[in-house]
């Protein structure tokens, strides 16, 4: 239940309003459903989309039903996390990332957000 309501799954038929035409960042957890089980989101991931609620989003994509997103973004290994700001790619990190650095890129994010835009936080 904590991830339904922190994580949202990404499909084709969605990316386009969930994460392009976000007005907050986003950041996008590739994996693929062929590589092992039906794997979990990373809980480092979900902790962030907790203390981050409301200031980013976290969606899973599955790169299995959606090759094209995966092609488009040159997705060639999993786990990628791809950080979107204003429908653009910022970041991008293959394999492993640390906590503190995910949050660390988040607040730059927020911070730039609130500087350039007059916003509070990262609204």
């Amino acid at each position: 239940m904590l991830m339904d309501m922190s994580c949202i799954t990404l499909t084709n038929d969605n990316f386009q309003a969930e994460v392009l035409n976000a007005k907050i960042p986003v950041l996008v957890d590739c994996w693929a459903s062929w590589c092992g089980s039906l794997q979990p989101a990373n809980p480092v991931l979900i902790e962030l989309a907790i203390e981050f609620a409301g200031q980013m989003k976290l969606g899973r994509l599955d790169l299995a039903t959606a090759e094209n997103l995966a092609t488009r973004y040159s997705i060639r290994a999993v786990p990628t996390l791809l950080l979107f700001q204003d429908g653009q790619v910022q970041e991008r990190s293959i394999g492993s990332v640390s906590k503190q650095k995910l949050k660390s890129k988040l607040s730059v994010l927020c911070s730039v957000r609130h500087e350039n835009r007059g916003l509070v936080g990262c609204l």
